[in-house]
């Protein structure tokens, strides 16, 4: 069973408002009414995406028996926020530490990619259900809201895989590199397809490819 301390409750959900706040601020420009429009819905693709990457850390922690708790870096926090306006997101606001005496290459790095899984997983998920609404899309608002709001999930989460995977710092792209190359190669290009599609045709494109298939 997963446990939390009051305090990692309480850096999680500062960490997941100051990370959504940033990626509307990415989105929004510096628009303040942009921002403030587009905050609930990137709310849904970053709370989805951060909380459950860090659960997913935590879960794998423990099931090795290990104590896994989540700490903020408000460093990392002002980071992000500065990043933001230049229309990216260092999101590191924090991570899961591991309490344990002696931990191999192989059991860290299958902790550190449980994150980054959860990610890729969560977008093609968002990119599902864009798809399954997206004929509706054209005449109810709801189907729209869901849309976009899948979109956006869709090209959060992919990011976040993509970012967390990069072999530096502390990242999880270091450890889990240190423990295979061959699974962090096949990982990481998954998670980079995603984005650069997100990036280079849009999420809308993609479904019409998907439809069209």
């Amino acid at each position: 069973m997963i446990r939390f301390t009051s305090s990692e409750v309480r850096d999680l959900i500062i960490a997941f408002f100051v990370i959504s706040l940033c990626f509307a601020i990415v989105n929004g420009g510096r628009d303040t009414n942009a921002v403030l429009s587009i905050l609930p819905i990137v709310m849904v693709g970053v709370g989805a995406g951060f909380i459950l990457h860090e659960l997913g850390h935590k879960f794998v922690s423990m099931k090795y028996g290990y104590w896994a708790e989540f700490k903020l870096w408000p460093q990392g926090l002002i980071f992000a926020l500065i990043t933001s306006f230049f229309g990216f997101v260092f999101a590191a606001p924090g991570e899961v530490y591991t309490y344990a005496n002696y931990m191999t290459d192989e059991i860290n790095g299958k902790i550190s990619i449980a994150g980054p899984i959860v990610n890729i997983i969560l977008a093609l998920v968002f990119l599902a259900i864009a798809t399954s609404v997206y004929h509706s899309a054209f005449t109810s608002e709801t189907s729209l809201l869901i849309f976009i709001i899948c979109s956006v999930g869709y090209s959060v989460n992919s990011f976040l895989a993509v970012f967390n995977l990069l072999p530096i710092g502390n990242l999880d792209g270091s450890k889990v590199l240190n423990w295979n190359i061959g699974i962090w190669i096949v990982t990481i290009a998954i998670a980079a397809i995603l984005t650069l599609a997100s990036m280079t045709i849009g999420v809308e494109n993609i479904v019409r490819l998907i439809i069209g298939m």
